[in-house]
């Protein structure tokens, strides 16, 4: 296996794991409302950020064949 390969597996690993904190991280807000709302913009926004860069790289992967 390539370098490049593992390099790509790595970063969506990376990716993953730090969407799912962001999606952990708005549900555990969501539960605690209204303690913490004026965090709401911020957190879901980290959120989506942290998606939408998992999705680009996923894309990017399948582009290359991986």
């Amino acid at each position: 296996m390539s370098t490049d390969t593992e390099d790509r597996k790595a970063q969506l690993k990376k990716l993953n794991a730090r969407a799912t904190q962001a999606k952990m991280d708005l549900h555990d807000l969501s539960e605690e409302l209204p303690q913490n709302w004026e965090s709401i913009l911020a957190v879901a926004q980290r959120c989506h950020d942290a998606h939408a860069e998992l999705m680009q790289a996923r894309q990017e992967q399948a582009a290359a064949g991986g």
